[in-house]
């Protein structure tokens, strides 16, 4: 009994070649084929050109004004003010730099001095140290066209 059982787990492990690949053809493992519609490609390129054109329009800047909320070396204080600016002015971007060892908060993107002016005098109001006006870089929105707001 014991010899038959040996012979026959002797004859089917001599089958068995777990993962052992080596007495098949061998398969190319390296290479993958794939199969993809080519409007695909299409997409990707019009993406690409969209992502580009509105990149570039994003990118513009140009010489302008910025106001000053404060500036001090304490993290809190500066992220406070950050949050009063966007509760009370949320049409206001804020700009939180880091220039060691003071935090600046700069908010607005104003071509006129004018501009800046009115909304210096209302910050003043929930900022009461004192709001300045700064000349800086900033972000300058394109200008559409008027065949664009007709025609849009």
């Amino acid at each position: 009994m014991k010899s038959i059982l040996f012979l026959a787990s002797l004859f089917f492990s001599s089958i068995l070649f777990a993962q052992d690949t080596t007495w098949r053809k061998p398969i190319d493992s390296v290479s993958v084929i794939v199969h993809k519609d080519a409007r695909l490609d299409m997409l990707v390129k019009k993406q690409i050109q969209i992502n580009e054109e509105t990149s570039r329009e994003a990118r513009k800047v140009g010489k302008g004004f910025r106001l000053m909320i404060i500036n001090t070396n304490k993290r809190d204080e500066a992220l406070a003010a950050k949050t009063k600016v966007y509760t009370y002015f949320p049409e206001l971007k804020a700009y939180l730099l880091y220039q060691s060892p003071y935090f600046k908060l700069k908010v607005g993107n104003f071509k006129e001095r004018k501009d800046a002016e009115d909304y210096q005098k209302r910050l003043n109001v929930y900022f009461p140290k004192g709001v300045f006006i700064m000349n800086d870089v900033i972000e300058v929105k394109p200008e559409k066209n008027i065949d664009d707001a007709i025609n849009p």
